[in-house]
């Protein structure tokens, strides 16, 4: 005998079982039919079970492999999905508060140190030069006056000198006193030293 012919009647006769189950339940009643239905199908499929495992050996231990791969890879991918996203959140998290304190810290460094770099270059900068401008104003403006001043004082010692009488001027009037007096003129001068 054929192992197809015999599976391919087997197949039929089981196809039969199920049609005279379904007349059972529009002749005698529901129960009954159902009943012989149910037992129709689980045995067609012990058969089926049966059938691909005397064909195929490693069907079953294939089919189980895929199922338990199926459920093991969606389970790891959903379990492996959650912490992963869990601790890229714990990681972002700490990321983001370690470059916030970091950041703010360096800043604050550089800010703090430019601008007092930067305020003293600036400050000393302006001092020197308003000090310098104040200075050699002050200095100008204190030597002209000072320079006037002298120029003045020079002028005034200049206008007696010019009102004095010159040397020979006062010989002219001593010796015209000595002759009143009667006396010589060194005596004069002996007392004017």
């Amino acid at each position: 005998m054929n192992p197809n012919r015999v599976d391919f009647l087997v197949d039929l006769a089981y196809g039969v079982v199920i049609l005279l189950s379904v007349a059972l339940i529009l002749v005698v009643g529901t129960g009954v039919g159902v009943a012989f239905g149910i037992g129709a199908l689980v045995s067609y499929a012990i058969h089926v079970v049966w059938k691909m495992a005397r064909f195929d050996p490693e069907w079953m231990t294939r089919e189980v492999t895929e199922k338990v791969e199926e459920t093991v890879t969606e389970e790891v991918t959903e379990s492996v999905e959650q912490t992963v996203s869990e601790e890229v959140e714990k990681v972002e998290q700490t990321v983001a508060e370690e470059v916030t304190e970091n950041v703010e810290r360096t800043v604050a460094e550089e800010v703090t140190e430019n601008v007092e770099q930067t305020v003293t270059e600036e400050v000393t900068e302006k001092v020197e030069q308003t000090v310098a401008e104040e200075v050699t104003e002050n200095v100008e403006r204190t030597i002209s006056e000072e320079m006037d001043d002298i120029i003045a004082q020079l002028e005034q010692v200049n206008e007696r000198v010019d009102r004095r009488p010159r040397a020979d001027q006062i010989d002219g009037i001593r010796a015209g006193a000595d002759e009143a007096d009667g006396t010589d003129g060194e005596d004069t001068e002996e007392d004017d030293r």
